[in-house]
């Protein structure tokens, strides 16, 4: 079985939307698994109170997690353009798998929402891939061969799956939204297995 993980942060849960339609894409590939995992918060008004275990939501996100799966997939809001504080401070503990080359070589990628249709979606995925390239993984986005791709009106980018929430959060995830969130897991999901049969035949 090839273990997909997903590793999230969300405030309104827009996110967390996102990265339960990416792993539903996950599990349309046989013999693939989504593991969906969340952050815990950091910052002066959050740090602090973080419990060891999330009240609501996915687990929060181990060391383990890391070495065991096939391929990460990372989902974050955008913090001015870029990903949240508590995504990068994630990342940032890492070290240990980068010297050991836990990641190299598995397939990733990334997916954002945010308040407004043009507020930094394109350059928080961005931000979110550098990470993933220095630990030597395969990163890869949505193709145009995907017809919601070349007419969406809302979420939905080349480097990865997004979706806008309106300044007050009130907008859910759309039909095409959600098939973009659906189409990058499966596409993560079949390459991992890919890899993973071609390295056994």
């Amino acid at each position: 079985m090839n273990t997909i993980l997903i590793v999230y942060d969300s405030n309104t849960g827009h996110t967390q939307a996102m990265a339960r339609r990416v792993a539903r894409g996950v599990e349309s590939i046989t013999d693939c698994e989504a593991c969906l995992r969340s952050v815990e918060k950091v910052g002066p008004t959050s740090a602090e109170r973080t419990p060891a275990v999330p009240e609501t939501g996915a687990p929060f996100v181990e060391p383990q997690d890391l070495e065991s799966c096939s391929g990460l997939i990372l989902g974050t809001p955008t913090h001015f353009g870029n990903m949240s504080a508590s995504l990068k401070h994630f990342l940032d503990c890492t070290t240990s798998q980068w010297l050991g080359g836990t990641l190299e070589g598995k397939p990733a990628a990334v997916f954002t929402s945010t308040g407004s249709l043009h507020g930094g979606q394109e350059s928080t995925l961005l931000s979110m891939a550098l990470p993933l390239l220095h630990h030597g993984m395969l990163i890869t986005g949505l193709p145009y061969t995907l017809p919601e791709l070349a007419t969406t009106r809302s979420g939905g980018t080349p480097y990865g799956a997004s979706h806008f929430s309106d300044q007050d959060g009130s907008r859910n995830l759309d039909d095409t939204e959600e098939k973009l969130c659906m189409a990058l897991g499966a596409r993560v999901a079949s390459i991992a297995r890919s890899l993973a049969s071609s390295q056994f035949s």
